[in-house]
């Protein structure tokens, strides 16, 4: 594991307010979508040469459904955030809203805590894909409860506990007289 520069590691930080860290995950899941259409484009092209267009006829999707589909989605969604976290610890919405993940005293994370962290972090989304696969809830109550459910993470800050990093927010550096 590489040290971030000593600059960088020195910076005074203090810890991330809720707020910031709610913008931040609103900014990287806009990033993430754009990103997840680009990988898609991988299955997509794929299913087309196996199927044919005539797969995609009246609205049917091969890839709905489809494990190894959702297992590449996800191990896109994992690429994304856990290549920022472990080389110099920003997404872009955390260095939008000047905030770094990093192990407790400065050092940045691995890869492991990267993993620990994106899984503890999508725990929130366990309600929300049982109340609309389970329960059969519209999509407007899945997706309150869904923004209930990540404000309280946020708040909580269960999954930096469970995973053994914070989010902290970078203060500008005193200018010297």
């Amino acid at each position: 594991m590489t040290a971030l520069p000593p600059t960088d590691r020195q910076a005074p930080t203090v810890p991330a307010p809720a707020l910031r860290r709610l913008a931040a995950i609103v900014y990287d899941f806009l990033l993430l979508a754009g990103v997840l259409l680009i990988a898609e484009l991988v299955p997509f092209s794929i299913a087309l040469g196996v199927y044919g267009a005539d797969a995609f006829a009246d609205g049917r999707n091969p890839l709905v459904g489809n494990p190894l589909n959702e297992s590449w989605l996800l191990l896109a969604s994992f690429a994304f955030f856990a290549g920022f976290w472990v080389h110099g610890g920003q997404t872009l919405g955390l260095r939008t809203w000047k905030l770094r993940v990093q192990l407790p005293g400065g050092m940045p994370i691995g890869w492991w805590h990267a993993l620990l962290r994106f899984l503890w972090g999508g725990l929130w989304l366990v309600p929300v894909v049982y109340l609309h696969k389970v329960l059969g809830a519209g999509v407007g109550l899945s997706i309150a409860v869904g923004f209930a459910c990540l404000s309280a993470a946020v708040v909580s800050r269960l999954h930096d506990r469970l995973s053994g990093t914070e989010v902290v927010r970078l203060l500008p550096a005193a200018k010297a007289k």
